[in-house]
């Protein structure tokens, strides 16, 4: 078991592109700690690949467990998927917005990263209802799934 009080971490969230992927570096002494993206899991699943191909070994975590890595201190940078950006602001992967609320609060470097690009705004309600194949809410429950979401210039100051 790792232990995460002595990490300093780089996150990474969204599903990256795969040009964007090779360009990833991990600054030494930085752990690379990847939200899996519900309801596909495709952002875990390609950027782990993505890492242990070059030889860095990842942590998935649920896109939820970010906040509590920045109460802990321990997240250092962020990199987020964005499928377009002006100066008013960036069309991100989902969970994006709350990385960058975050990393602003907290002072963390964010980067944008080019994002494989999706041509719907929102995915099946049935896939937020299962998990891996399994129900997880009752019948007759209501499923809503952005797939992107708009985060405004004003949480997007790179440092």
């Amino acid at each position: 078991m790792l232990d995460y009080k002595k990490k300093s971490i780089s996150l990474f969230q969204g599903i990256l592109s795969t040009e964007s992927l090779k360009k990833v570096k991990i600054a030494r002494g930085l752990h690379a700690f990847v939200c899996e993206g519900r309801p596909s899991l495709e952002a875990g699943r390609k950027t782990s690949s993505a890492f242990l191909k070059s030889g860095t070994i990842p942590t998935v975590i649920s896109d939820n467990m970010a906040g509590f890595l920045f109460f802990k201190g321990l997240v250092k940078e962020v990199s987020i998927a964005c499928q377009y950006a002006d100066k008013q602001g960036a069309l991100c992967d989902t969970g994006a917005l709350i990385l960058a609320v975050l990393a602003k609060k907290h002072k963390i470097p964010l980067k944008l990263l080019f994002a494989e690009h999706r041509t719907r705004f929102l995915g099946d309600p049935q896939s937020i209802l299962s998990f891996e194949g399994k129900r997880i809410a009752p019948k007759g429950t209501h499923g809503y799934v952005p797939l992107v979401e708009w985060v405004p210039a004003k949480y997007l100051k790179i440092i």
